[in-house]
């Protein structure tokens, strides 16, 4: 190492070679921000090195450097990493007394306040041990590192390691970013919101009509990839960018309003209610595709405004990316290349060579495709007992009805027409 730099306290340390240049911001008892360029990186990254204290009232001024950092410089890549001496979720304790979440409340304020999303980790599940005996043992995940939404699109493939502890009551963390050409494979995406346009349905009906020779799997592989296409085309003529299509119509409802204030007539009126239309149809479109990217269950009005919820759909897609793998000789194998070839040659094991059973138990995890159908029915008898019959209705998942039917179930009682009638509709 050719620099080296610590904090007041002398708890936390930084050492770097002359490849990369760092320019402390601030540095205190508890943290030390700097900005780091790398000679093979130019864009200047902003990393705080975190050693917390304990007591919860001494972390306060460690938070308040947090928030006034990201007002300072929210629009660099920014990544907290180290020992924050508190945990985010129940699941990051083990051993004594529950944990009382009211401890981290401040803690996780802040983290969505500065847009920050947790890294994750390979390895050891907790970072922590207070290494006492059997029956006193606590284990606490206290070390993380979390970085906000540029750090996250500049850097998907950030990785976390917890090493192991030696000599040590933390875990060491090692932070591996791999730099890898954006030249991935886009693959299809369903949009949601396709389904409730009205032109949609004749769309994939039309495209699904159309024949294709030959045996039934190659026709609905070759009819699956026709029907992505066309739902691309289709997309792209019927709204274009959708995110663009939000910010122009936002753009056309300002100058609608000015021009209504000025001319107050029905022609200026009516163009404005025209244009909010599309405006609301846009928002709620953009609204549907965020919350299908982040697969969220919940969605409040503004959320799609956040640091917070952009920082989710950004920690989603780095989610998908693969690290390393587990080779057939339990040896980790690291690297885009070396991955790649590991799963060939594992499948090739697998499919070629010598005549081995192959384990269709897998098979059996996946869920299968059943359409949803609701049938509502209704038994009667003209007298109890007397002439029975039945009447329902199947609808779709949809709620559109697929049949209707009516009919008699000869002599009997309320009871037995009640009994009768979804038996005869199930049939």
């Amino acid at each position: 190492m050719d620099h080296a730099i610590s904090n007041i306290n002398g708890k936390i340390w930084l050492f770097w070679t002359n490849d990369i240049t760092c320019n402390v911001i601030k540095a205190d008892e508890q943290q030390i921000s700097c900005e780091l360029t790398h000679t093979e990186a130019p864009e200047t990254y902003i990393t705080t090195f975190v050693y917390a204290k304990c007591k919860e009232y001494l972390r306060k001024p460690l938070w308040d450097r947090f928030l006034h950092l990201f007002d300072t410089k929210d629009t660099f890549p920014w990544c907290a990493v180290g020992n924050f001496n508190v945990i985010t979720d129940t699941n990051e304790k083990l051993g004594g007394i529950p944990y009382n979440m009211r401890k981290s409340l401040e803690f996780i304020g802040v983290i969505e306040a500065c847009g920050l999303m947790d890294l994750g980790f390979n390895g050891s599940r907790f970072t922590w041990s207070n290494q006492r005996g059997i029956n006193f043992r606590i284990w606490k995940r206290l070390d993380r590192a979390m970085a906000n939404d540029r750090w996250l699109k500049d850097m998907p493939h950030t990785n976390i390691t917890h090493l192991p502890s030696v000599e040590s009551d933390h875990c060491p963390l090692l932070m591996e970013m791999n730099a890898r050409p954006d030249n991935h494979t886009k693959y299809f995406r369903f949009l949601n919101c396709w389904a409730d346009q009205p032109s949609f349905t004749e769309t994939v009906t039309d495209c699904w009509k159309r024949p294709i020779e030959g045996n039934p799997m190659w026709t609905f592989h070759q009819k699956m990839k026709r029907l992505a296409s066309t739902l691309s085309v289709w997309s792209k003529m019927q709204f274009g960018d959708i995110y663009a299509k939000v910010k122009e119509f936002e753009a056309r409802v300002k100058e609608a309003e000015d021009n209504l204030i000025h001319n107050n007539t029905e022609e200026q009126r009516a163009e404005l209610h025209g244009i909010n239309a599309e405006y609301i149809r846009f928002m709620k479109m953009e609204d549907s595709i965020l919350k299908q990217k982040t697969q969220l269950h919940w969605f409040r009005e503004g959320d799609n405004n956040s640091k917070y919820f952009h920082a989710l759909i950004s920690g989603r897609r780095r989610r998908l990316f693969i690290h390393k793998i587990l080779n057939d000789n339990a040896d980790w194998v690291q690297g885009d290349e070396h991955i790649a070839k590991a799963a060939c040659e594992h499948f090739q094991n697998i499919f070629t060579g010598e005549e081995k059973f192959i384990d269709e138990i897998p098979i059996n995890c996946i869920p299968r495709m059943v359409d949803q159908v609701k049938l509502n029915t209704d038994g009667s008898a003209l007298s109890n007992p007397g002439r029975i019959g039945s009447r329902g209705l199947l609808r779709d998942h949809t709620r559109e009805m697929i049949l209707a039917f009516a009919t008699p179930l000869g002599e009997g009682t309320n009871n037995q027409a009640e009994l009768e009638t979804p038996i005869f509709g199930m049939t």
